[in-house]
Formats: structure tokens, C-alpha cells, sequence
């Protein structure tokens, strides 16, 4: 009896350790899919900052480099001092009291050298007027706007404008009734069941919430506890689906896996506990890797690039697996919901999810998240136990201004002027980036476009550690970009070829001025790798030693005031 439940013992033990490796197999090599020991580095990394010398020379460049680096810089801070003086100091003052200006502006570069780029190239985070595809700040400064409100803006923002307006027209005599539906959701509802290829509807206020929404339903119908996201995707900020660095807790119920990997395919076929698969697609850009910032330009390794036939393949073959095993696949098009295709991402990439999730240009410029599901998955109650519910309510649901304005942008979008704008959309946009392309590597610079449709990244082809620095020359230029820098150029498509082209000779006088002033000086040892080991050595100093590895003080004259 003994040797039979000591067998059973081992082969429970046998079976327990081989799911364990085929999860630990299953996660990608890199910090993003290793959400506990992310945490922790996050905690070892002590704060450090260059000094003047430091800040012109971090790549161990030349003086006679170093003094063309700082009289570029001094010359780009006074332009800045000029142009944007209104709104710089209208941020400075209004950031002491707005923790997110506080937030963005240490983030948008490489934080060692932060505290000067805030002193001498300040941010100025306030528009007044937006027409076509341009927008004007507090300044009078007139600039092409490729931050696309963070994928808001798909047709642009006077089609937004128009979309508020006429919607808040058919809304106002019932004006912000709440919890009663105004007439046009029925309609609403019939379009989104129509575009989504799915049963039923639930309205919320912000995609973040529209996704914590979809992975309630599915872990409330199969009864199990797990969620799976991909490495490095983003799903909203709550804790669930952020596992490692900006969750304050680590969440217990979340398994980060690797994207488009055999073996993430396998853990999926193999276990029982997993309720449901997240998948963001704006990842087919970079699989595996966090969504990219300039704030973690610390060299030239940002790497992006789109295979859609590769990525179709995945999801195919994610579909298959997700069906035979009972797991509910969602799609999370909050980002890229209506931008690459009419239907969205279900139609460009041929899947068919059991959820949807939607939010940011579904509104027509208002705020909003939609989760589009089964029938039999959308409900919220057992029938045959009343007591057992799944709730989900939120006070502004279905404001009836943002079902006039979502009314509007689901009319139009049917119309033929909006269709026309789908109709070789991938040719288009594959066309604009070539040629851009082809212009910078004819001017020899460093820097070429990595695109998924209107979606557009920055990669670095040459060592350095100041490609940061190319979103200044570029609002310079007169082009107006999100926090993140050079890391997302968002494109409307209602952008002309004269408008992309404009943007296009911005571009390359950004990218020329920027070598003109040093910051690309090409030293043959330098290497992505050894910056890294640099980098590395210098976080090690800052840990160990309280001393500073410098003191800043401004272009112009030296002062103290490095500090750790």
C-alpha cells in the first residue's frame, strides 16, 4: 500500500515539475517575461545624472565633438526659450499641481540625462486649436501632428470635431440622463454587432476598463483563475495584465508568455487552469518587446518590424488551440480598433475572437471602451443560481453625449468617403515609409521607419547614446509628438501626400541638423553592447557609492548640484 501512494506521490510530483518547466520555457529570456525579478531590478537601480562634461561626451567623444554637441544644444534651448516660452512656462506652473506632467516629463529621456534636457529643452504640453492635420499651441507655433492622441485621431480631428458636435445636437434634449439609454444605442449596438462579427454588446468608460471587463467574463464562465498576456504587451494599467514594473503588487493569476513561440502553445494545450488569452496586435510590430519609449534610448538596439502573414499564421494557430482547449481568446483592438482595416484587427488578420475590446476613436472623440462578445460568454448571471453574478456597472456607461457622438463616427464610417480611405490602405502607407526610407538612407543617416499601417517607430542603425535627443530637432522642425518621443509617430489617415511629405522633409532636416551637431559621431568601438556594459557599470557605481558620478550645471556655466 505504501509503494502504491508513494508512486502516486512521485507521479503527481513528476506532473506537477513538468508543467512547471514547460511554463518556465514558455516565458521569454528577457526581464518583460520575468515579472518578479523585473520588480526586483527595478528596485536595485539608484538614481544618478551626468555632469557637463558627461552630458556632451557620455560616448567618450572628442572635445572638439563635445564643444559642436554643446553649442548645438545651447543654440536648440534658445530656440525653444523662444518659440515656446508661453506654454513652458504654463506647463512649469500648472506641473507642480498635475502629477502626470510631473510623470512624463522624467520620462521622456534616458533618466542620467534628464535633469538637464528639463532645465534647457522644457516641455510645452498645451494646444489650442487643431485643423486638418495640424494642431496650434498656446504659442501660435503651427505643427503636423503624428502623435495621433495616442491612436484617437484615426480620420482626423475636424471629423472628431464634427462627430461631437452633431452627436451632442441629437442627444441634447435628454442631455447627461443617466442610467436610462438614449434611442441611438439600439443603432449603435446593431453597427458594433455587425463590424465585430459578435452577439452582444457592454458599454464602459475607457478600454483599460472594457479589458478588465472582457477577462471577468471569461474567468466567470469556464470557472478558471488564470489569464494569459504576451511578453510585453500593453492591455491598460491595471494590475492583472501589468505584472512587472508600475504594479505597485504583483498579480497572482497572470501568466506572461512568449509571443508567437511553440512553446507558449504548448503550456496553452497542457494546462486546465487557464481561463483566457489577451492580444493586443499592435505587438506584430515587436513581438517579445515592452511598447518602445525614447526614455529607453540608452543605445541603438530598439528593434521593430511588421511580418503580417507571420503574424496571421500565429493568431491562426492561437484560434485553434484556444478552441480545442475551452480557453476565450481575446482581442484587444483598443489601439488599433478600426485603423488598420474596416472590420479591425479580426478582419486584416482573418481571426475570429470570442471577445472584443474597443475604446479611443469608437467614440468619436469621446471617452469610451466596448466589449463585443458570444452571447453565452456576455452574461453576467446563472440562471440556475441566482446568487452567482458577474458584476460589472460604472455610472457613465453609456452617456448619452458619447452614444451621439459614437452614432455620428459609426454612420460616417459606413459612408463612401470613409471606405474609400480602407481601399489599398497597407499599399499606401508601405509606399510613404519606403520613401522616406529612401531619402534617409540616400542623406547617410542613421535612422529608418518601421511601420505597421499608420503606425510608425523610429529604429537607430548606427551606436549611439543620443538618438534621444532626435524628438527635439523634431519638434524643432515643427512636428508635434506624443511623451514617447520618436517611439510612435500615429498617423491620420486623412493625412494627403503633401501633408506626408511635409512631414517627410521635417524628418530628414531634423535627422541631418542632429548629425550636423555632433550627436551621431561614429566611434568604431562603440557598440550597442558596449554601451550596455557601460551603463551597467555605472548603475553598479551609483549602488555601491553615495559619491556622483557629476554635477549638472547648464551649457553656458558651470555650478554644482549632482545628486543620487
Amino acid at each position: 500500500m505504501w509503494y502504491i501512494a508513494g508512486a502516486l506521490i512521485t507521479l503527481l510530483a513528476l506532473r506537477s515539475l513538468r508543467r512547471r518547466l514547460l511554463l518556465s520555457r514558455a516565458k521569454h529570456p528577457s526581464l518583460g517575461g520575468h515579472a518578479r525579478l523585473a520588480r526586483l531590478m527595478a528596485r536595485l537601480v539608484r538614481y544618478y545624472e551626468y555632469d557637463e562634461r558627461r552630458f556632451f561626451s557620455a560616448d567618450d567623444a572628442p572635445a572638439e565633438v563635445a564643444a559642436v554637441r554643446r553649442a548645438g544644444f545651447t543654440q536648440l534651448s534658445q530656440l525653444y526659450a523662444q518659440r515656446f516660452a508661453k506654454g513652458s512656462a504654463l506647463t512649469r506652473e500648472v506641473a507642480r499641481s498635475v502629477s502626470d506632467l510631473q510623470f512624463t516629463a522624467r520620462y521622456r529621456v534616458p533618466f542620467q540625462f534628464g535633469r538637464m534636457v528639463r532645465q534647457y529643452l522644457p516641455g510645452a504640453a498645451f494646444l489650442e486649436s487643431s485643423s486638418g492635420v495640424t494642431v496650434t499651441d498656446v504659442d501660435g507655433n503651427r505643427l503636423y501632428d503624428v502623435s495621433g492622441s495616442y491612436g484617437v485621431n484615426l480620420f482626423g480631428y475636424d471629423f472628431y470635431k464634427e462627430c461631437i458636435d452633431r452627436g451632442a445636437e441629437k442627444v441634447r434634449a435628454l442631455g447627461p440622463v443617466l442610467g436610462a439609454y438614449h434611442p441611438l444605442l439600439a443603432d449603435n449596438v446593431q453597427r458594433l454587432r455587425e463590424i465585430s462579427g459578435l452577439d452582444e454588446v457592454s458599454f464602459h468608460m475607457s478600454g483599460t476598463e472594457a479589458v478588465m471587463q472582457a477577462v471577468r467574463l471569461a474567468r466567470y464562465h469556464t470557472r478558471r483563475r488564470y489569464l494569459v498576456r504576451f511578453c510585453g504587451a500593453y492591455h491598460g494599467w491595471w494590475g492583472d495584465v501589468q505584472p512587472g514594473v508600475g504594479n505597485p503588487l504583483p498579480p497572482d493569476a497572470t501568466y506572461t508568455l512568449k509571443d508567437m513561440d511553440a512553446a507558449a502553445l504548448r503550456v496553452l494545450r497542457t494546462r486546465r487552469d487557464i481561463a483566457c488569452v489577451l492580444v493586443n496586435p499592435v505587438q506584430a510590430m515587436h513581438p517579445n518587446a515592452n511598447a518602445p519609449a525614447d526614455s529607453g534610448l540608452i543605445d541603438s538596439a530598439r528593434s521593430a518590424r511588421f511580418d503580417r502573414a507571420a503574424y496571421a499564421a500565429w493568431l491562426a494557430q492561437l484560434r485553434a488551440v484556444c478552441t480545442e482547449r475551452g480557453i476565450i481568446l481575446i482581442l484587444d483592438e483598443v489601439f488599433v480598433g478600426f485603423r488598420l482595416a474596416h472590420g479591425g484587427a479580426q478582419e486584416y488578420f482573418s481571426v475570429r475572437a470570442d471577445l472584443v475590446t474597443y475604446g479611443k476613436s469608437l467614440g468619436g472623440g469621446l471617452p469610451v471602451g466596448v466589449v463585443c462578445g458570444r452571447r453565452d460568454l456576455m452574461k453576467r448571471y446563472d440562471e440556475r443560481h441566482p446568487a452567482d453574478v458577474c458584476l460589472a456597472r460604472g455610472t457613465f456607461n453609456a452617456h448619452p453625449y458619447v452614444m451621439g457622438a459614437m452614432h455620428e463616427f459609426l454612420t460616417r464610417l459606413e459612408s463612401a468617403p470613409m471606405r474609400a480611405l480602407y481601399r489599398d490602405l497597407d499599399a499606401l502607407w508601405e509606399r510613404r515609409a519606403a520613401e522616406l526610407n529612401a531619402r534617409l538612407q540616400a542623406a547617410r543617416l542613421p535612422v529608418q521607419v518601421a511601420n505597421l499601417s499608420s503606425i510608425w517607430t523610429l529604429n537607430y542603425l548606427q551606436a549611439s547614446r543620443y538618438n534621444w535627443i532626435l524628438q527635439y530637432y523634431l519638434r524643432a522642425q515643427g512636428l508635434s509628438l506624443s511623451w514617447i518621443g520618436t517611439a510612435r509617430l500615429i498617423f491620420s489617415l486623412n493625412y494627403s501626400d503633401a501633408d506626408f511629405g511635409a512631414v517627410a522633409d521635417r524628418v530628414v532636416a531634423a535627422a541631418e541638423a542632429m548629425r550636423r551637431d555632433g550627436w551621431w559621431w561614429q566611434n568604431p568601438a562603440l557598440t550597442n553592447k558596449a554601451i550596455r556594459q557601460r551603463v551597467l557599470r555605472e548603475l553598479l557605481q551609483a549602488w555601491w557609492t553615495t559619491s556622483s558620478i557629476g554635477s549638472t550645471s547648464s551649457p553656458r556655466s558651470k555650478c554644482s548640484g549632482a545628486r543620487q
